[in-house]
């Protein structure tokens, strides 16, 4: 089936269109309990998987899609990565975590646009709630991190592009929540070697002549297709925002074959050899490849509604397929110790049947994973 939406879904299963439409925008359902049942189930499935060293790391990423009109939630032209232009479209920010060869999204929000959020009109014809506001991406990412924390998730690292990484306050968040990460960050952000030092951009602190004398180790790095790459490496102790002593460390590391430079910065509880840090940062690959699927497997960005309940009731759907795919071919590889939980997903589903329950007075029979 080429688009996974409502109508040709319906029409293949012989339901009625209107019954599955009704279902994502009326219907009383809580997607909110769904998801914060995944969120349990998978931590709990997650934490008896094989270690490879780093444990388990989040990924704060987004993903666009292409939309024509103004009646979508959140449409508007802005800059969008699937074309990788502004354009006429909407952005959602996603929290995946990767342990091993296991990965999976945890939760996803659609971002509001500010011209969205003074909109009374237009908010109140796409069923978004009162209570939400324009917020920057980055602080999008920290609520869903947040989240998964009172859901009992623990990451033993995150990692981040720079459009989350160049945001100090974003950091800032993070290092109170005592996080371990490495995140990309632009050549521009701003550092300082020490206490009252001078400071400087991440790129001109590598042109210094002490630190440029620096010897770049050389590592292989592996990525979900094609061979792997090789990065030459290098890290310096600095200092963030008003810091003491230094806390971070920023590594400026180049691919040996293109060229291409990218800096990250790390935060780690202890001293981590700079292979680790790497492996940690160049990890983002792991949520481009669930973007590639959910998007031509499950239909992630197939979404055509005009209810932003609907489209966060498909994300919800959507994390909840690729999940039961997940957590299967992590057991078909002999991945996943202790009992076979079969072929559903116990968690959600259990926690969808107890909130309609109370949403509706009575029980409506299983809830399907």
């Amino acid at each position: 089936m080429e688009r996974k939406t409502a109508e040709p879904m319906a029409l293949l299963t012989g339901v009625p269109v209107r019954n599955v439409q009704q279902f994502l925008k009326a219907v009383l359902w809580d997607h909110d309990g769904l998801v914060d049942g995944l969120q349990k189930h998978l931590f709990e499935s997650v934490s008896r998987m094989p270690d490879d060293g780093l444990g388990s790391v989040a990924i704060i990423d987004e993903t666009s899609v292409l939309k024509k009109g103004i009646k979508t939630p959140g449409v508007q032209r802005q800059y969008l990565g699937c074309v990788g232009k502004i354009d006429n479209g909407i952005v959602t920010v996603h929290l995946a975590v990767v342990k091993g060869r296991f990965k999976a999204m945890l939760d996803g929000e659609l971002f509001l646009p500010e011209s969205w959020a003074d909109d009374r009109e237009r908010r109140a014809a796409a069923d978004i709630p009162d209570s939400m506001r324009h917020r920057s991406k980055w602080r999008i990412a920290f609520e869903l991190y947040a989240k998964s924390l009172a859901n009992g998730w623990r990451f033993d690292w995150m990692t981040f592009d720079e459009g989350y990484g160049g945001k100090p306050k974003f950091l800032a968040l993070l290092d109170l929540s005592s996080q371990q990460y490495v995140g990309e960050i632009p050549k521009t952000f701003s550092v300082r070697t020490g206490s009252g030092r001078p400071k400087s951009s991440a790129e001109a602190l590598f042109r210094r002549p002490g630190v440029r004398a620096l010897k770049a180790k050389t590592f292989r790095m592996s990525q979900e297709s094609g061979s792997p790459t090789i990065w030459q490496a290098k890290a310096v102790d600095v200092v963030l925002g008003d810091d003491e002593r230094p806390r971070h460390r920023l590594i400026k590391a180049r691919n040996r074959e293109t060229g291409e430079v990218k800096y990250f910065i790390a935060r780690s509880d202890k001293r981590v050899g700079l292979r680790a840090l790497l492996r940690v940062g160049f990890s983002r690959w792991h949520v481009e490849h669930l973007f590639r699927v959910a998007k031509s497997e499950i239909g992630l960005t197939h979404f055509e509604g005009r209810s932003y309940v609907s489209l966060k009731r498909h994300l919800a759907l959507c994390m909840i397929a690729l999940a039961f795919v997940s957590l299967h071919t992590a057991r078909l590889r002999g991945e996943k110790p202790g009992a076979d939980t079969g072929a559903s997903l116990p968690g959600p589903a259990a926690d969808v049947q107890e909130a309609s329950k109370k949403a509706t007075g009575h029980d409506r029979g299983p809830v399907p994973a």
